[in-house]
């Protein structure tokens, strides 16, 4: 194949590449796309038929023959899964792009962020309540229905605004403290997640963080978000409870500080005391919270009182819906 000028293809449709690309033998057929969701761009197939030429072939290769090899051990090493020979009648299933930036974003968060992890456990009685409530109402009177996740969204508002550091960034010895509450919620998808941002939560109400939460979702869902919807999160929430775990240890999402992950909220038995100091045993609507966060500038009693105040929060249920 002849050398390629980049800058002669640049005026090229993705179409005319593609042809392009036929005509020269370069074969896209098994090309992964960096857009949204894996999909091929125009930059993706003007990026590969670059690295098809001989000039570019030859560059790389003295590129990698006066690359220094990764020490065992290193981080460049340990970002680059072990390569193994599949046993006989063992599937193999190339990953998809959507996977392979999840896997080394969470191994980046992982070198990054010194995580801790604690647990409280709520009583979302009165949000249960108040939810069955008003559901029907308030998806009549809004289009959108009512779950336990607003409750949560508005809380978490609340603890942001209390507690800033968790509203923060880290760049080099500076911490860099968020003026607007971007709240990310993970969504699973069936081929793999994605973390749409809630801008500005804190300016919105249970119903507006309804109406928002839900339409991420579903265009997630449907893979219909744009760009700037699922970037300048300040903090994320994921739900494993959605799928029924208890809760789990969640991996914080760079450059964020923190991540909150809600349980199973569900109907257990809790013992409780009455005025007169006599304890009983009650059925209530519990769930346990996890919040990881990192313990390079946030302190244990600082997440302690996070998910206290979260706690106080949620259990006396004062919402307006």
């Amino acid at each position: 194949m002849r050398e390629i000028k980049l800058q002669d293809l640049k005026s090229k449709t993705p179409a005319e590449l593609v042809s392009f690309a036929e005509e020269h033998g370069v074969d896209i057929a098994g090309l992964e796309g960096t857009g949204m969701s894996g999909r091929v761009t125009k930059n993706d197939i003007l990026s590969f038929i670059e690295s098809a030429s001989p000039a570019a072939a030859g560059a790389k290769a003295g590129a990698a023959a006066a690359r220094p090899a990764a020490a065992p051990g290193s981080a460049m090493q340990a970002s680059v899964a072990p390569a193994l020979k599949p046993a006989e009648g063992d599937r193999v299933e190339q990953m998809s792009v959507m996977r392979k930036k999840i896997a080394e974003h969470m191994v980046q968060s992982r070198r990054t962020s010194a995580h801790v992890t604690t647990v409280y456990e709520i009583d979302m009685t009165r949000i249960a309540k108040l939810r069955e409530q008003e559901k029907d109402a308030f998806a009549e009177r809004t289009g959108t229905k009512l779950s336990y996740m607003p409750f949560i969204f508005q809380a978490v508002n609340n603890a942001l605004r209390k507690f800033p550091i968790f509203n923060a960034q880290v760049s080099g010895d500076q911490i860099i403290y968020k003026r607007d509450i971007n709240l990310g919620m993970a969504v699973a998808l069936d081929w793999g997640l994605i973390v749409p941002v809630i801008k500005r939560a804190d300016d919105l109400s249970i119903a507006g963080l309804a109406r928002v939460a839900n339409d991420l979702a579903e265009r997630a869902r449907t893979k219909q978000l744009k760009p700037d919807e699922v970037g300048g999160g300040t903090f994320t929430i994921t739900n494993p409870g959605v799928f029924g775990g208890l809760f789990g240890t969640p991996i914080i999402n760079q450059p964020q500080l923190a991540i909150l992950g809600v349980g199973k909220i569900e109907k257990r038995t809790k013992v409780l005391t009455t005025a007169e100091g006599e304890d009983y045993i009650a059925i209530r609507w519990l769930a346990y919270f996890a919040l990881s966060f990192d313990h390079r500038v946030i302190d244990g009693s600082d997440a302690e009182r996070f998910l206290a105040y979260l706690k106080e929060q949620l259990e006396a249920g004062e919402f307006s819906v």
